[in-house]
C-alpha cells in the first residue's frame, strides 16, 4: 500500500500537468463543446419536431433514434473514419473536429428530448390562456412556456454536462488529448497501470462530484426564486 501511495505522489510529481493541464482541460473543453453546441441543436430539433413540416419531422425523428439506439464509440468511429469520406474538407482537420462534431449530435438527441418534455411539462391552460388573449403561438411560445419550461429543461442540461465528461473517454480510442489520453501516455512511460487508472478515477470524480453540488446548489436557487 505504502509503495502504492508513494508511485501515485512520484507520478503526479512528474506528470501532473499532463492529467492536470492536458487531460482535465481537453475533457472539460469537449464537454463544453457537446453541451453547448448539443444545445442549440438540440433545441432546433425539439422545434423541428414540433414542426408542421411531415418530412422535416420524420427526418429529425430517424435523426435522433439512430443516436440514441447506437453506441456512442461506433458513433465516434463513423464520424472519424465516414464523415471526413463524405466531407473531404474535414480530412484537413485534427480527429478532435470530428470528434466534437460526434458529441454534438449525441449530445442534441438526448437535448432535444429534454426541451420536448420541458415544453411539454408546462400546463397546457398556460398556452391556452395565451392564445385565448390574442397571442400569436410563436409569443406564446417565447413569453409563456418557454420561461417556465427553463425551470424543468435547466437541471437536465446539467446532468447531460455531467455524463458528456465522463463520455469524453471514448474519445482516447482516437488520441485527443483527454483524460484517458492522458491515461494512455504516462501508463506508457511509467508502466504503472492501477496506479494511473486510480489517478484518473479520482479527477473524473472531482470532476463530475463537484459540478453535481453546483447543479444542486443552482437547483435549490431556482426553486425559492
Amino acid at each position: 500500500m505504502e509503495t502504492f501511495i508513494s508511485n501515485i505522489i512520484r507520478i503526479m510529481s512528474r506528470y501532473g500537468h499532463v492529467f492536470l493541464l492536458e487531460g482535465v482541460a481537453y475533457t472539460l473543453l469537449l464537454s463544453l463543446i457537446a453541451v453547448a453546441g448539443g444545445s442549440v441543436l438540440g433545441a432546433l430539433f425539439a422545434f423541428g419536431k414540433r414542426g408542421k413540416i411531415p418530412p422535416l419531422r420524420i427526418l429529425i425523428n430517424a435523426l435522433v433514434e439512430i443516436v440514441r439506439g447506437t453506441p456512442l464509440l461506433l458513433q465516434l468511429y463513423a464520424g472519424v473514419f465516414i464523415l471526413p469520406r463524405l466531407i473531404p474538407a474535414l480530412n484537413e482537420l485534427p480527429d478532435i473536429v470530428s470528434v466534437s462534431v460526434v458529441l454534438i449530435i449525441n449530445s442534441a438527441a438526448y437535448v432535444s428530448e429534454v426541451i420536448r418534455s420541458g415544453i411539454q411539462a408546462v400546463d397546457i391552460g398556460q398556452t391556452e390562456a395565451a392564445r385565448s388573449l390574442g397571442l400569436s403561438e410563436r409569443t406564446t411560445m417565447w413569453n409563456v412556456v418557454l420561461p417556465q419550461a427553463v425551470k424543468n429543461i435547466l437541471p437536465a442540461l446539467g446532468n447531460e454536462f455531467i455524463t458528456v465528461i465522463k463520455e469524453t473517454s471514448l474519445a482516447s480510442t482516437f488520441y485527443v488529448g483527454d483524460l484517458m489520453t492522458s491515461y494512455l501516455k504516462v501508463r506508457g512511460n511509467t508502466f504503472l497501470t492501477l496506479e494511473c487508472l486510480t489517478i484518473v478515477g479520482i479527477l473524473y470524480f472531482i470532476l463530475t462530484f463537484t459540478l453535481s453540488k453546483l447543479l444542486a446548489a443552482a437547483e435549490r436557487r431556482m426553486k425559492h426564486a
